[in-house]
């Protein structure tokens, strides 16, 4: 083709010069121009050429890049999940209080959390309360820390964030979890000041644990961190308020916990760490409140029986070597005392339908030393003794579901007529979730007698003297929102 070409422009060229002057160019001159001409063309090709492949290469890598870009976010998002209903029930402080671990492990088994998976959960409790007390700077509710710090005169009010929570549960193949879970809560938070105080504004690690068990293949499980202890029943049927017996009895401790849960049976036996825990367990470790050594324990048995005709009967029983209640006078706050106290509690739960029952009974085995008041001899020491009374109905409001419960549970740690007898709580609730993890929330208490457990029988530097007030009561009014994510 090129000779063609070639042959083609010298004829052309030659008519061209038969009729051209002398001093236009010469065929050979023509010819070596258009030798240069192609030569030129084809180094030009040449060049297109490389940078045509060079762009391939460049789309290619920047394909590759974004298909690996797409897989890793995919990927993440394969991991990385957020569940409504899961978050609420892990950070609900009403229900499974201290049986998340099972709540967990069932949830695993239905294939409801995924093997390596990483699951963020939230929660967020807001409420807005009225309070009055016929006894100035004493309010029995203890659903913020009853002292003259946070509440004066006899008539009370705020609009808080009463607490906040992070949950993080994250699985590693079949068998093992991980659940942390991180707690914001300046209205029972034991900081120093006025919950405006940054001492009481602070974000604890409130549980942490490993726990491995796989119910598809084993009853047994196995879980080592800090967590609630199995002490109890300790659950409420209040849409917010905790019963007396969860104030009194309800643990929270470092411990290694083994579980057996089949056939309608929970089985659960904790080591506990010694020395004062940071909630209602507290044996001596070498006479101080030292949590130097796994010296105290708890077991819980419940059986749980599906009924004729519909609904269950949960009843259970728990013994604990080391309850709180060890301290001589005077009492303050996670002090030591000589000997363990230890304490056990009985408790049942029944469910058809609509309608819940709880009951619940819990009791020291031997007397709280500090509740024996040298400067007010004529009240000896006692035991302490909490029990629990509660039922709630589920019916049908303006085309929503509302629950209506009714509370009673009473804390006594006194003999009759001494100051600190008794607090008892009554609680009457209204709940409509308006989703599956958005409560709405309102409650009346009335509380009767005031015993906070910081110098409950006395001060020494007040002989004679107890902060204590049998006679004082109060009046409670609270809505407030519940919201889980």
């Amino acid at each position: 083709m090129k000779n063609i070409q070639r042959v083609a422009i010298l004829a052309l060229a030659t008519l061209l010069a038969s009729s051209a002057s002398a001093t236009q160019p010469t065929l050979d001159e023509i010819a070596a121009r258009l030798d240069t001409l192609m030569a030129e063309n084809a180094r030009l090709r040449d060049r297109v050429e490389q940078l045509e492949n060079a762009d391939k290469k460049i789309a290619g890598r920047i394909e590759t890049v974004s298909s690996q870009q797409a897989k890793v976010a995919a990927g993440s998002r394969n991991v990385v999940h957020t569940d409504h209903s899961y978050a609420y029930e892990m950070l609900d402080p009403t229900t499974n209080i201290n049986s998340k671990q099972k709540l967990l492990l069932e949830k695993r088994a239905t294939g409801e959390i995924a093997a390596n998976s990483i699951y963020l959960s939230s929660a967020v409790t807001a409420i807005t309360d009225y309070q009055t007390s016929n006894t100035t700077d004493k309010f029995g509710w203890l659903m913020r820390h009853p002292t003259a710090n946070n509440q004066r005169t006899k008539e009370v009010s705020e609009a808080v964030i009463h607490s906040a929570q992070l949950g993080i549960t994250a699985t590693r193949g079949d068998w093992t979890t991980a659940y942390f879970e991180f707690l914001y809560d300046p209205e029972q938070s034991f900081g120093a000041g006025t919950i405006t105080n940054l001492n009481r504004n602070q974000i604890q690690l409130r549980r942490g644990y490993v726990l491995f068990g796989n119910l598809n293949e084993s009853p047994f499980h196995l879980a080592l961190g800090k967590m609630e202890t199995p002490f109890g029943l300790t659950d409420t049927v209040n849409p917010f308020t905790a019963s007396t017996v969860w104030h009194a009895f309800g643990g929270l401790a470092y411990a290694i916990n083994g579980g057996y849960s089949a056939h309608g049976w929970d089985v659960s036996l904790m080591g506990v760490q010694g020395g004062a825990q940071f909630r209602s367990h507290n044996t001596p470790v070498d006479g101080s409140n030292v949590p130097s050594k796994l010296n105290n324990f708890v077991i819980d048995v419940r059986r749980t029986t599906t009924l004729d005709g519909g609904g269950s009967l949960m009843l259970g029983a728990s013994y604990t070597r080391g309850s709180a209640y060890v301290q001589s006078f005077p009492v303050t706050h996670f002090s030591s005392g000589a000997e363990p106290n230890g304490a056990y509690d009985l408790y049942a739960k029944y469910q058809k339908g609509p309608l819940t029952l709880m009951a619940e009974f819990a009791k020291t085995v031997d007397v709280w030393p500090g509740t024996f008041n040298p400067t007010i001899p004529q009240f000896a020491a006692s035991k302490v003794t909490s029990f629990d009374l509660g039922g709630k109905f589920r019916t049908r409001w303006f085309s929503s579901d509302v629950d209506l419960s009714v509370d009673f549970s009473r804390f006594i740690s006194g003999p009759d007529g001494s100051p600190w007898e008794r607090q008892d709580q009554l609680v009457f609730g209204v709940a409509t979730f308006i989703t599956p993890s958005t409560k709405l929330f309102g409650e009346f208490i009335h509380t009767k007698g005031f015993a906070p457990l910081n110098f409950i029988s006395g001060n020494p530097a007040t002989p004679g003297v107890t902060v204590s007030e049998a006679g004082a009561s109060s009046n409670i009014f609270v809505m407030g929102v519940n919201a889980a994510f």
